[in-house]
Parts: C-alpha cells; sequence; structure tokens
C-alpha cells in the first residue's frame, strides 16, 4: 500500500497526557514511515503582571523542554524518524490546527489531558477543539492509554463503529486502509439505541427498521474490506452507542477505536459531537477521531 500518512503531529505540553500522545504517534509514524512534527505553544501574556520573575524555568523553556523530550523519545526508538521541532505562541487549539493546515499534516496525534495551569495544551476543551474544528485526523489518546515503551504500543486490533453515514464512510475509508497497512484485524458495529421510544410499540414497529440499517451500514464496512484484503467481523447490538462502544473495546482488548467525528443528526444518530467527544472522554483506548472533512487516504 502506498504511504498514505506522510507526516504526523504531535502537540506537547510536558504532561503525562501529553507523553501518552506521543508514545502512539511515535509508534504510529515509525509504522508508516511518516516524519514527525512535535509543537508546543505557549499561550500569550496578557500583560505586564503575567510574567513571573521567580517562576524556573520559564513558559518558553519548557515548552522547549517538551518538544525535545518527545523528539529524543523519537530518535532513540526510530533514528530513522524525520523530526521536526517548534514552539510557537498563540492559542492552544487553533496553533495546532494552523500548524497542521500548513504543513500539510495527516494525522495529529494527542493526549487528552495535560497541564492545568496557563501553558496547557490538552485541558479538555482545547482536545475537544480540535477535534471539532481539525480537517485531519485526530488520534486522541486518554491518560490511561500510557504504555511503559513505545515498543509496548499495538495496533492489532481495531474497533469500526458504524452508523452508515457520510461521517461514517470516511472513517471506514481510514480505518480499513490502517488495517491493511499495519496488517490489524477489524471488528465493525452497530448499535440500534431504542432510547428515544418510550412506548414498546413504537419501540417494536422500528426496530426491524433500524435492523436492516444496520445491516446495510456493515455490509458497507464490510465491502470496502473486502477490496483492500481485509477481513471483517461484526456485530449489531441493542443500546446506547457510547455505552456499547466502550464496554466492546474494553472486553475485547481493542487497540484502536476508528470513528466519524460526524454522522446522522436525527434519531439512531452516532457521532454528532457529543458521542464521539464522550467515547473519547469514557474509553480507556485511543480513539482515530475522523472528520467528515477529511481527504481519503
Amino acid at each position: 500500500m502506498s504511504r498514505f500518512i506522510e507526516s504526523i503531529l504531535i502537540p506537547t505540553d510536558g504532561s503525562d497526557g501529553a507523553l501518552a500522545g506521543a508514545k502512539r504517534g511515535i509508534a504510529l509514524a515509525s509504522l508508516t514511515a511518516a516524519d514527525l512534527h512535535v509543537l508546543s505553544v505557549v499561550k500569550p501574556r496578557l500583560s505586564i503582571a503575567d510574567f513571573d520573575e521567580v517562576e524556573q524555568p520559564p513558559l518558553e523553556e519548557r515548552a522547549t523542554e517538551a518538544v525535545e523530550e518527545i523528539a529524543g523519545l523519537a530518535a532513540a526508538y526510530d533514528d530513522d524518524l524525520d523530526v521536526t521541532t517548534r514552539v510557537r505562541e498563540g492559542t492552544p487549539f487553533q496553533s495546532i490546527r494552523e500548524y497542521a493546515n500548513r504543513r500539510e499534516i495527516d494525522v495529529i496525534a494527542m493526549g487528552t489531558k495535560g497541564h492545568t495551569d496557563l501553558d496547557n495544551v490538552f485541558l479538555g476543551s482545547v482536545t475537544e477543539n480540535v477535534l471539532r474544528t481539525a480537517r485531519k485526523p485526530v488520534l486522541a489518546v486518554p491518560p490511561n492509554a500510557v504504555e511503559a515503551g513505545i515498543d509496548d504500543v499495538r495496533f492489532d486490533r481495531l474497533l469500526l463503529p458504524t452508523d452508515g453515514s457520510d461521517g461514517a464512510a470516511i472513517a471506514t475509508e481510514w480505518g480499513i486502509a490502517l488495517a491493511a497497512r499495519l496488517e490489524s484485524s477489524v471488528h465493525t458495529l452497530y448499535s440500534i439505541d431504542t432510547s428515544p421510544f418510550i412506548d414498546t410499540r413504537e419501540r417494536d414497529e422500528v426496530l426491524d427498521a433500524l435492523e436492516q440499517s444496520g445491516e446495510e451500514a456493515i455490509d458497507a464496512v464490510r465491502e470496502r474490506g473486502e477490496e483492500a484484503a481485509v477481513s471483517v467481523s461484526d456485530s449489531i447490538v441493542t443500546g446506547s452507542p457510547v455505552v456499547e462502544i466502550t464496554a466492546y473495546a474494553s472486553e475485547h482488548d481493542v487497540d484502536l477505536i476508528v470513528m466519524g467525528t460526524h454522522g446522522w443528526t436525527g434519531i439512531g444518530q452516532w457521532f454528532l459531537g457529543s458521542v464521539t467527544e464522550n467515547v473519547a472522554r469514557q474509553t480507556d483506548v485511543p480513539v482515530f477521531c475522523v472528520p467528515v472533512s477529511a481527504e481519503s487516504p
């Protein structure tokens, strides 16, 4: 397969959360022969009162140390990796997004938690803002996914949820491409959420239609897998998508969840905004989030 991931951006603030994202990003870069970019963003001080003369070391120095730490990890793991380091001043999520767009980055790999002080990169809303606004796939790595070393990172088992939407379709393309490149197994999951239907009769009436939609969505993933010579297993379950996705990933030792960030907006919706974010918050498995605007791999 062609080199469909040519560059990966790793934002860092020097925290353990950033390190979790960096380990996954470095491992993925090594497996795909991608160039690495390591970026630390320092928020601009608003006034002279914001300067802390006794702070040691200053924010800029800490940012430089943070990117050099990740660059050192990358070099120690795979000395063939081409690593570029940068420190920027600005609003974190905007700087990350703009850097990715200017440098034509293919994937952003970042932790979901970081420092809680003024120079934070990852604290809650920043990661979510990157997920909502980036036009590139984002590999979001929760703190609990920290491994002892990069050698322990695995991409052997991929979970590919689907709802049959355009957002799920582009995520499927990326998920199958990753599986083909990384020689991973793929399981696709469709969840029938009947919670909006209070009346039992109404719920029973729509259940058959939702099951049919699920079969069609899964067939689309399976066909894509056959085209790429990737074997795909599948399940249709009943329940909340967030609960079912996180439970399946935990129970089956999934290494990576690949999801679209936009899906259906009506009854039975999966991915629109809050669902992908809730999965990323609640799971201890990295989530490869693909925006509907992403280019095909």
